[in-house]
């Protein structure tokens, strides 16, 4: 079950990909960065291509442990979020890199607001789901 949670909690942020132009034209996508429910993850938010990519730019200690178990030793520089693309208005799916699990998994996120966003994670074909809400780090 921790692992489920650590999945939903880096499969939340796949939901600042959906971030509204609106947000994007006050900051730009490189200077976007979000925060998971507990605050031990933060995630910039940049263009990589045609898509959206998320990279950790500061995690806590025991973020980066649980990574370090999992078999991604340096949490921080890791790009967690691949490939994001909107695929209605305000929801965006790609690609997520759970580090504590050492997979990758496809995961959705809509905007609430330019500073609220919540997302969804399945461990397979829509079982076993779940929601956060993640907030703009100022």
């Amino acid at each position: 079950m921790r692992h489920f949670t650590i999945f939903v909690q880096f499969a939340a942020v796949t939901a600042c990909f959906a971030c509204s132009p609106a947000a994007f034209s006050q900051a730009s996508a490189q200077d976007l960065v979000l925060r998971n429910p507990s605050n031990s993850v933060h995630v910039r938010i940049h263009r990589c291509g045609k898509s959206r990519c998320g990279t950790v730019v500061w995690a806590n200690e025991k973020a980066k442990a649980d990574s370090a178990r999992g078999g991604t030793p340096k949490l921080v520089g890791t790009e967690l979020f691949r490939e994001f693309h909107e695929v209605s208005p305000k929801v965006w799916k790609g690609k997520v890199f759970v580090p504590d699990l050492n997979k990758v998994f496809t995961g959705t996120g809509t905007v609430k607001d330019q500073n609220t966003v919540v997302a969804r994670g399945c461990l397979f074909a829509r079982i076993g789901c779940k929601s956060q809400t993640w907030t703009r780090v100022e």
